[in-house]
């Protein structure tokens, strides 16, 4: 009984050494691409003119606040037989007047059944059908792209044949605290660092909901009508099996801001980490399989970041991983599993100091990056509602007022 239970502790510490150790492998790797990065300049894009036309397709539910400011930062960078399309989606508010004042084409659309982004997407899409467009762009409501971010995705996207993944940087409000710091760094570690590091071996990244480009035959071939709560994470992963996995485009930036009350943060945290937990728990196992049978690296790659959880998630499992580990060696002696255990904390406390030296000393402090273990506390209820009230429908997120 007693050997049992030790084996069961070494099984639970090599599943978590896993995503720790990859962690700290893509940030390694992140490091040596942006020093190869250091000098690339947004101009590249004007290099090589996309000369196709592109659709910027924008879903909207009650966007009126700041949907203007989205399309002034779109249509400088388009052409005059491009088009920013906006689908106003179940919309209680001035969003599809604001929408065409700004120099918009808007759609409406009505249907408190079927309600989320990726219906809107599919609303689209089949009013783009009528005079596709050579590449299509989503562009969500509450984001502004860098100047030259859309013709280099554009051309990207274009040119491989594949979806192309934007830099999507999410920054915390001006006057926000730890929670909100803390939260945007890992933000960062997730949407640049991780696919910087893949990309630099040639390997696919997810899609992360905004400022993602994709040739129209391609995207045409998928149903995009859906309520999941990660509709972009579940499209990347259908287009990966489908064999055209989305590349990273770091020089292509989109940006947006964390919501910054507690209510707001906790509500959209719990629904992109409840939809992420839901997915790798569901597709994870399958992929791995599915590569290993196909001897797909592009395929294990997917699955290797899909497995990284959450970094307040991962951190919480190796700190109660650690203290079980410390027990047993104290009662029973057993050092296997303490040493396993050691070896994950360190590659994670490597992998986020590493990432925060390079990253994100913009954004966080060094005493805020010590008191982070605040902030895992934080996330703690929303990884327990995971197991008895998980999120399940989509819900939108409550933006705050522009200054």
């Amino acid at each position: 009984m007693m050997l049992t239970l030790q084996v069961l502790l070494c099984a639970v510490g090599l599943l978590l050494a896993v995503p720790a150790v990859i962690l700290l492998l893509q940030v390694l790797l992140a490091l040596g691409a942006a020093r190869r990065l250091s000098g690339l300049n947004i101009s590249r894009a004007q290099a090589q003119p996309f000369s196709g036309r592109i659709a910027v397709l924008m879903p909207a539910h009650d966007e009126e606040q700041g949907i203007a400011a989205a399309i002034a930062t779109a249509l400088p960078q388009l052409c005059s037989a491009d088009r920013v399309l906006v689908v106003a989606d179940n919309c209680s508010d001035a969003t599809a007047q604001r929408a065409r004042t700004a120099g918009a084409e808007v759609i409406e659309r009505h249907d408190t059944q079927r309600r989320g982004k990726g219906y809107a997407l599919a609303h689209g899409m089949r009013h783009l059908a009528a005079d596709p467009p050579e590449v299509v762009i989503v562009l969500d409501a509450d984001c502004e792209a860098r100047p030259g971010a859309l013709p280099l995705l554009a051309q990207q996207a274009w040119g491989r044949q594949q979806p192309i993944q934007a830099h999507y940087r999410m920054d915390a409000p001006a006057d926000a605290g730890l929670m909100s710091h803390v939260s945007a760094f890992a933000w960062r570690v997730k949407t640049l660092v991780r696919p910087l590091g893949w990309g630099a071996l040639g390997l696919p990244c997810p899609l992360m909901g905004s400022g993602m480009a994709f040739p129209w035959a391609l995207l045409a071939r998928f149903e995009l009508g859906s309520s999941h709560l990660v509709e972009d994470l579940q499209l990347g992963l259908d287009l990966t099996r489908a064999g055209a996995a989305p590349r990273f485009e770091p020089a292509a930036e989109v940006r947006s801001s964390l919501p910054g009350s507690g209510s707001s943060a906790r509500k959209q945290r719990t629904r992109w980490e409840h939809g992420h937990l839901g997915v790798m728990l569901h597709a994870a196992p399958r992929l791995v399989a599915r590569a290993l049978r196909q001897r797909s690296g592009q395929l294990l790659a997917v699955a290797a970041d899909l497995i990284v959880p959450p970094l307040a998630l991962l951190a919480v499992l190796l700190a109660a991983l650690l203290a079980v580990s410390g027990v047993a060696w104290l009662l029973a002696g057993w050092v296997a599993p303490l040493v396993l255990a050691l070896a994950a904390c360190a590659a994670f406390g490597a992998a986020v100091l590493v990432a925060w030296a390079r990253f994100g000393r913009d954004i966080l402090g060094a005493g805020e990056l010590a008191a982070a273990p605040l902030y895992v506390l934080w996330k703690i209820p929303v990884y327990l509602g995971f197991l008895w009230r998980r999120e399940r429908a989509w819900v939108r997120t409550e933006r705050e007022q522009r200054r």
